[in-house]
């Protein structure tokens, strides 16, 4: 999907949102952005796919997840897309958040691999923060926890800074340059949002077979650990580097977008 964001009256500059699959939007994320009029839009349904727009008009960009992989991109063309419009973004210094696949594609954008994990990885549990300093994945440290939901993993893109890892997966956030961000892990999620996600037979499926017939209890159960104040602070910061984007950008062209 692509969401438009107004920052002011007079500004037309857009907040990109690209949303995979109708059931992993950005939920709790667009608190962070309360003047936002959002444009629905699935790339992958699209009959007649249109282009993501040029990273230089916009003040950032988020992208979701999906139980696709970034390593479809050879039969999914939007994904191929998604990928090089990246690597754009990234040459641009254009703020950027990827959740989960979202993660996936920007990590691949920047040369990392995308292989199966050895297990899936679905539940809360704890991610642990390695770089304190980090202005966003910095608000979860030392600890925090976090729900995974991914059967995949990846290298660390060249360049990048790891933030963080749990028990099983050795990148779970990390951060190109000093405006790009890549979370495996899932802080937008809350009881609305898992019961979205629950209602989804293939999201339903899947659960089952990792955690066993219980699972709903289970992944309901893990909720309360999560720290709804820490996700508002790395949601909210990100928010700010967009702001200081636009900003930027309204200085060098001399006034309004």
């Amino acid at each position: 999907m692509t969401c438009v964001a107004t920052v002011d009256a007079h500004d037309r500059r857009p907040l990109l949102v690209v949303q995979h699959v109708p059931w992993e939007g950005p939920h709790l994320i667009l608190d962070s952005f309360p003047d936002v009029a959002v444009q629905m839009r699935h790339p992958l349904d699209e009959p007649h796919p249109i282009p993501l727009p040029d990273p230089a008009t916009i003040c950032g960009s988020i992208f979701m997840g999906g139980p696709m992989s970034a390593n479809d991109a050879d039969t999914l063309p939007p994904l191929a897309d998604e990928i090089a419009w990246l690597r754009r973004a990234l040459a641009q210094e254009i703020p950027v958040l990827g959740i989960c696949l979202g993660a996936q594609l920007l990590a691949k954008a920047a040369g990392a691999a995308i292989t199966a994990a050895p297990h899936p990885e679905i539940g809360v549990a704890p991610v642990t923060i390695t770089e304190r300093n980090d202005p966003l994945i910095g608000h979860l440290a030392p600890l925090t926890h976090a729900m995974h939901w991914h059967g995949e993993q990846f290298t660390l893109p060249s360049g990048a800074l790891p933030l963080a890892h749990s028990a099983q997966t050795d990148v779970q956030a990390f951060r190109i340059g000093s405006s790009a961000w890549g979370m495996l892990f899932h802080l937008e999620v809350d009881d609305d949002l898992l019961d979205i996600w629950l209602a989804e037979p293939t999201m339903a499926a899947e659960a089952k077979r990792a955690l066993g017939s219980g699972y709903r209890e289970q992944l309901h159960g893990g909720l309360p650990r999560l720290r709804a104040e820490k996700a508002r602070a790395v949601f909210d910061e990100f928010a700010k580097h967009c702001a200081q984007r636009h900003t930027a950008s309204k200085a060098l062209t001399g006034g309004p977008i």
